[in-house]
């Protein structure tokens, strides 16, 4: 466990929730606040001049790591704004109501809130199905593509089972229909490899402290060529980021977005194979001291630094409230952890309604490291038998 005023603070497995922010990324950062403060929008001086060329670097920094243009990049206060952009812009511009579009059940709630929402307003929304590891059928996805769908949203990597869509496959569906294809590449941009154009992706949704940078920043991926896609922006005002999204743009956070980004690709291949390995371990040590232990989601097709897990009996909430203070770790969507709603994730792919509510998710990172895998086991299967003998 690591030290914080000289008192124990419990071991962090919970990166898919977020991430520390980068010590290179504050650094980076720390300019814009006091020194270079400068509206970039304000280009008519040199405090402008300097802020915006500090965003243009960042935008750079951030295509280049997708194989985009820089002039794709529009910046946002997260990926769940970046949601909603990419799936009300397309629509809005594109399409009359009963337009179709066509999306997951397992989806982020910034992507099936707001296709509820278009569904609830005369839209068609197709929701696939997934498979009991949380895979779609391709097949599924072809059919479900007709005269008048207009976008395909399926994310990159699940949220909370770690699970990763096909997303060269998908883009290839999607070009031979003239369709859009929109990803939420939120959790995935620190260990997949992403080609806008070799996966045929039209529009992708990012964030910056998935990724160890700032939270309250994001962009949307937005392409240029073949085919341009339009948006109807969703902020008015000052017409910013070519009047796809309005308001003042937040320079540190962008500069910081930028820097983690950079840095994320320049590690990616060596912390992926660290992050596998420690999960590895951490399975192997689980599966090994709690009995009828379960994964959830694909065992290979799945983020290398991901484990969710089901125990049969186990309220996943309590479990979660018993450990607190030792090992940080989440039911599922942070977005969602107030609710006392089950996942809808895990509903998706079980059989077994207990499942919904004995499952909780561990996600490893930057700061997990091989010393803290035994304590972390050594907590979570002392608490697991604490509560079956209470249930005796």
């Amino acid at each position: 466990m690591s030290q914080s005023n000289g008192q124990e603070q419990p071991i962090y497995m919970d990166h898919h929730a977020t991430t520390p922010t980068d010590e290179r990324v504050v650094e980076a950062m720390q300019p814009y606040f006091t020194e270079v403060f400068g509206n970039p929008s304000s280009n008519d001086h040199t405090y402008g001049a300097e802020a915006g060329q500090a965003v243009q670097r960042a935008r750079s920094q951030i295509a280049e790591a997708i194989n985009a243009d820089p002039s794709e990049i529009v910046f946002t206060s997260g990926a769940t704004e970046a949601n909603n952009l990419a799936i009300d812009g397309v629509v809005e511009h594109y399409a009359e109501p009963g337009a179709h579009l066509i999306t997951c059940v397992t989806e982020h709630k910034a992507v099936l809130d707001p296709c509820k929402d278009l569904r609830e307003a005369g839209y068609d929304v197709t929701f696939l199905p997934v498979d009991h590891q949380g895979m779609i059928d391709l097949d599924d996805l072809r059919d479900a593509i007709r005269p008048g769908t207009v976008l395909i949203s399926l994310m990159a990597a699940n949220n909370e089972i770690g699970v990763l869509h096909p997303l060269t496959e998908i883009g290839q569906i999607a070009k031979e229909h003239e369709v859009l294809f929109h990803t939420d590449a939120t959790q995935a941009l620190n260990y997949i490899p992403l080609d806008v154009e070799a996966m045929n992706i039209d529009l992708m949704s990012l964030s910056g402290h998935k990724i160890y940078g700032p939270k309250g920043i994001g962009a949307l991926y937005v392409s240029g060529i073949s085919p341009t896609v339009r948006l109807k922006e969703q902020i008015r005002g000052g017409g910013q980021e070519k009047g796809r999204r309005s308001g003042t743009l937040n320079v540190p956070a962008i500069v910081g977005f930028g820097k983690a980004v950079e840095i994320a690709i320049e590690e990616q291949a060596e912390e992926v194979e660290r992050v596998r390995e420690l999960r590895e371990e951490l399975w192997e040590q689980m599966r090994a001291k709690i009995d009828d232990i379960k994964l959830n989601g694909h065992p290979e097709k799945r983020l290398p630094n991901n484990l969710n897990i089901a125990l049969p009996g186990i309220e996943a909430q309590a479990l979660v409230v018993q450990t607190k203070n030792r090992i940080a770790l989440s039911r599922g969507s942070a977005c969602t952890t107030d609710s006392v709603e089950a996942s809808h994730v895990i509903r998706s792919i079980s059989n077994n309604g207990d499942e919904e509510f004995s499952s909780f998710r561990l996600g490893i990172g930057r700061t997990t490291s091989k010393n803290s895998i035994d304590p972390a086991v050594d907590v979570l299967a002392t608490a697991v038998r604490r509560m079956k003998k209470v249930k005796l």
